[in-house]
């Protein structure tokens, strides 16, 4: 099956499958067998958006969250800074990088709980999004898409669904 819709190639979908894991150590099995895997693509298809809620989210969440984010940046903009202190760099970076984690602690814990009061209650939850497909096809050049099924131990001009 030729796929046209591909920057203008015309590729075949020499084997399908239902996770990307799967994919990938097909096109992996091509570059070991030394096939030219810049003639391949994985395209998903059927993508859908995924919300995985990991929590709830209140007031204390808001700031810890905040807190932590700030205190890693405090930390490291203190640290570079501190580097260019003329007496001694290394003693004055580490200070200043400590000083940065309790300021920035300090700020990001403020502007957490300011944050989470501007939405008032329209999203108390956190969470985690991705795409997932609902399969993976390995597409190819047409001009060499049966050296790959032959690599891949398929028939030439076939394909293959795997789960």
């Amino acid at each position: 099956m030729a796929d046209p819709h591909l920057s203008g190639h015309a590729y075949r979908v020499i084997a399908t499958y239902e996770r990307y894991r799967d994919a990938q150590r097909a096109v992996d099995h091509l570059s070991d067998e030394g096939f030219p895997v810049q003639h391949v693509r994985i395209v998903g298809r059927d993508l859908e958006f995924v919300e995985q809620i990991t929590g709830r989210r209140n007031y204390g969440v808001a700031a810890a969250d905040s807190a932590g984010s700030g205190a890693l940046v405090g930390a490291l903009l203190g640290f570079i800074f501190g580097l260019f202190s003329l007496v001694d760099p290394l003693v004055a970076s580490w200070l200043l990088a400590l000083w940065g984690v309790v300021l920035g602690a300090v700020i990001g814990a403020a502007l957490g709980l300011i944050t989470h009061a501007l939405t008032r209650g329209r999203r108390d939850f956190s969470s985690v999004e991705s795409m997932q497909a609902s399969r993976y096809d390995v597409l190819v050049d047409e001009a060499v898409a049966d050296e790959a099924s032959r690599t891949l131990g398929l028939e030439a001009g076939g394909s293959r669904r795997t789960g």
